[in-house]
């Protein structure tokens, strides 16, 4: 197996570890109540250390793909590297601004900012299936 390969295989793996440790440790956030400033910071601090390994594992993942000559993974990699920085980019300023208004005391922004957080979970699954769909029914 050519060098590139193998480094391209060692990526995904680190992408699969990435956002599986990610989606294993973000649901049980859920459990916070999210009321006080110490638990949304935690979950904010929590998504977006996830958004910058993911942008990092996902580009490395990309390039290695494409120095071992498989565009179509490479690709794939390259969009779910931007993926993660289009979300690091609005959910991050989201959480930071629910999170003054949890301080503040707004009514719904505890609701909403356990929405952001599940929907955000719900789109990394996504992303965690589409991975490994793509590596059990496409060719290397």
């Amino acid at each position: 197996m050519p060098s590139p390969l193998i480094a391209a295989l060692c990526f995904t793996v680190a992408l699969l570890v990435t956002t599986g440790y990610f989606i294993l440790g973000s649901i049980p956030l859920l459990i916070l109540t999210h009321d006080t400033p110490l638990d949304s910071r935690f979950v904010r601090g929590f998504f977006n250390i996830y958004y910058v390994g993911a942008m990092i594992t996902a580009a490395g993942t990309a390039v290695s793909y494409a120095l071992a000559g498989k565009p179509v993974f490479g690709a794939g990699a390259a969009a779910l590297a931007l993926l993660a920085a289009m979300l690091r980019r609005k959910v991050i300023p989201q959480m930071d601004s629910l999170r003054s208004k949890i301080e503040l005391g707004e009514a719904d922004a505890i609701a909403r900012f356990r929405r952001t957080h599940l929907v955000a979970i719900l789109i990394n699954l996504a992303q965690l299936v589409l991975i490994v769909w793509s590596l059990t029914t496409f060719s290397l």
